[in-house]
């Protein structure tokens, strides 16, 4: 049997009782390591769990997933993923992959970001469709999810904006050499995020285009949601370029037009005080 066990997002002691009983009768338990992070390492869950972990990263769950499906149809093999196991398209590609080869899987459920949001006030019911921020490069600036955004406004809706993680990535010279050398981790924070969107903003303004968003959007940032030292702060989208929500991961949200005045309410109990700095 395959299990997907979902970890939550603060700890190690957010598993679920189901999914920690069935981490500790595995054969094998993989930890997924590329599409979020917990606040504790490997060696904290390992010593919580009682149990040795394996490090899955995009490259062997992806391209190598027969590794991970190895003997699953003999015995209990559990794989990790922070969050929520469906969080990510990949996960339910491994579900195919097991499911092809005859092995019956089992998904338990956890909190993931995109429940967890709620704890700012604004109702889960009237976000829209979420999207993904990447890191710009020199030579790709995409802006294609805007769009979405734009979309999402007209129709009063919130946008859950996911931002980019790097890990285990290569840069270009030692990908075209096959080098296995891999750059530092990144995490995108909420300036970061903040600070494309305004370049986005710019640029429909000099195509003569009227931008869904500008700076004076209501915005709100969130930090290591989940965790005890969990940060919030809405603001203007100009003011998200400077406040500062310490270390990762960080999550941005686009408010919708006609907010309920309960989530304006809400809001107010985090609200970036007028004097703070806006540049970016």
């Amino acid at each position: 049997m395959l299990y997907l066990i979902g970890l939550g997002l603060g700890d190690a002691k957010d598993i679920t009782v189901k999914g920690l009983e069935v981490v500790r009768r595995c054969s094998r338990v993989y930890l997924e390591a590329y599409t979020s992070i917990l606040t504790v390492g490997k060696e904290v869950l390992e010593e919580f769990y009682g149990r040795k972990l394996i490090l899955a990263d995009r490259e062997e769950v992806e391209q190598e997933a027969d590794n991970i499906l190895k003997d699953a149809d003999i015995s209990d093999v559990a794989f990790l993923v922070v969050g929520d196991p469906f969080g990510a398209t990949t996960h339910s590609d491994l579900i195919l992959r097991a499911t092809k080869l005859g092995i019956s899987y089992r998904v338990i459920h956890n909190a993931s970001i995109m429940n967890a949001v709620g704890c700012c006030g604004l109702q889960l019911y009237k976000f829209g469709e979420t999207v993904s921020i990447v890191f710009w490069t020199d030579t790709w600036r995409p802006e294609s999810f805007f769009d979405k955004v734009k979309k999402n406004r007209q129709n009063g809706m919130h946008t859950l904006c996911l931002l980019d993680i790097k890990v285990k990535e290569q840069s270009l010279e030692n990908l075209i050499k096959g080098r296995k050398i891999y750059e530092p981790p990144r995490y995108m924070s909420v300036n970061q995020a903040a600070q494309q969107l305004l370049e986005i903003v710019q640029n429909q303004r000099i195509r003569g285009e009227e931008p869904a968003v500008t700076e004076k959007t209501l915005c709100v940032g969130l930090a290591r949601v989940g965790a005890e030292d969990q940060k919030v702060a809405a603001g203007t989208l100009q003011q998200m370029c400077a406040v500062d929500l310490g270390g990762p991961l960080h999550s941005l949200i686009i408010t919708g037009d006609n907010m309920h005045p309960l989530e304006m309410e809400m809001l107010s109990l985090f609200s970036i005080p007028e004097n703070s700095s806006e540049s970016c």
